[in-house]
């Protein structure tokens, strides 16, 4: 266990200053590009409403077809979206499965969890046959999140059973590490070492394994009622997370321990919880707290939030998880709303 150093930093990007309903530099931002004599774009959203209402689509990832493959949680349900159409292509999982993360790998696979039924299931999209991994321990019933390392295996958590767990694809064999009781393993991601860092949503910690080793290390934060939710990480290996309980944005160097804080646009009520970063370094949360949902992005080089961008919905919204697409430069999202967005990055100088 650790207790690093903690910085608070307040980063505020108040929603009134925003000038535009869709996604526009507030203030800060623009003071921020009058110094450099240089336009920043606002980057463009865009919705598609789903054909299955009542079904929670969500946790949509692009292929690299230029497809996005999205599940229906309640639905049970795999779906494709080609966006350049606006078509949709469904694939009907086991009853009871209530599909919850998806992931394209490399070779056009996409895998899903089976968050009600113990497994980690792949689809082959050419056939439509279904592959299920099962998992050792029976009473791992709810896979949750998912993630792919450099070598091809898949980590993943299981929140009620606080279980983190490596599924090796090659052998079909998956090893389960026990987590303390109650802490709730949710979102997780893979760093350029292979190693697997996750919140553990029901305690103040952030968690990694050594995959040489596996051994399980654990990182406390500073303040006693933070709730990590949802983790990224940016290519120098820092780790980004969203405090759901606080409402800020915290960022962890692994290598000193540090911890710095930085209060979310929304206040303490942002609730943020999908998660991730941009090939330009910077973090995107969704603050769900306020309807509608707001899509921030936060540049560490200017230690500022830069855009706030409302999520318009046509009833009360929960934005869940989005995945960056490199290829496209775009953000994609899914929503309690029925519904399956994305944001098209606006350029940005690349990260050294």
């Amino acid at each position: 266990m650790m207790n690093p150093p903690v910085l608070l930093v307040e980063a505020h990007m108040r929603p009134s200053s925003i000038t535009l309903a869709l996604a526009l530099s507030v203030a800060i931002g623009q003071a921020a590009v009058a110094q450099t004599s240089r336009a920043a774009p606002a980057s463009e959203m865009k919705l598609w409403s789903t054909p299955w209402d009542g079904t929670r689509p969500r946790d949509p990832f692009a292929d690299q077809k230029g497809h996005v493959w999205f599940v229906g949680q309640v639905g049970n349900y795999v779906a494709r979206l080609d966006p350049k159409t606006g078509e949709f292509k469904r694939y009907e999982v086991e009853s009871g499965t209530h599909p919850h993360d998806l992931v394209v790998d490399a070779k056009g696979q996409v895998w899903f969890t089976g968050n009600a039924n113990g497994r980690i299931v792949r689809l082959d999209p050419a056939t439509g046959k279904l592959t299920n991994y099962m998992m050792p321990d029976p009473s791992v019933r709810d896979p949750h999140t998912m993630t792919f390392d450099a070598n091809g295996d898949a980590w993943f958590t299981a929140q009620q059973s606080d279980v983190v767990g490596k599924l090796t694809t090659a052998t079909g064999k998956i090893r389960l590490w026990k987590m303390e009781s109650g802490s709730r393993p949710y979102g997780i991601v893979v760093d350029s070492k292979n190693r697997p860092w996750f919140d553990l949503f029901g305690t103040n910690k952030i968690g990694t394994i050594d995959p040489a080793s596996g051994e399980f290390k654990a990182y406390t934060l500073p303040n006693d009622r933070a709730r990590p939710r949802r983790i990224a990480v940016t290519r120098d290996d820092v780790i980004w997370y969203g405090d759901y309980t606080r409402g800020f944005l915290g960022r962890l160097d692994p290598r000193s321990g540090r911890i710095e804080e930085y209060a979310l646009p929304s206040g303490p009520g942002s609730m943020p919880y999908a998660v991730t970063a941009d090939d330009r370094g910077r973090i995107w949360l969704a603050e769900t707290g306020p309807q509608p949902n707001r899509l921030v992005a936060f540049d560490p080089a200017q230690r500022k939030f830069t855009e706030n961008i409302a999520i318009a919905a046509d009833k009360a919204n929960t934005i869940r998880h989005m995945t960056f697409d490199k290829a496209s430069r775009q953000i994609w999202f899914g929503g309690d709303a029925n519904m399956i967005g994305r944001v098209a990055v606006a350029p940005q100088p690349l990260v050294p």
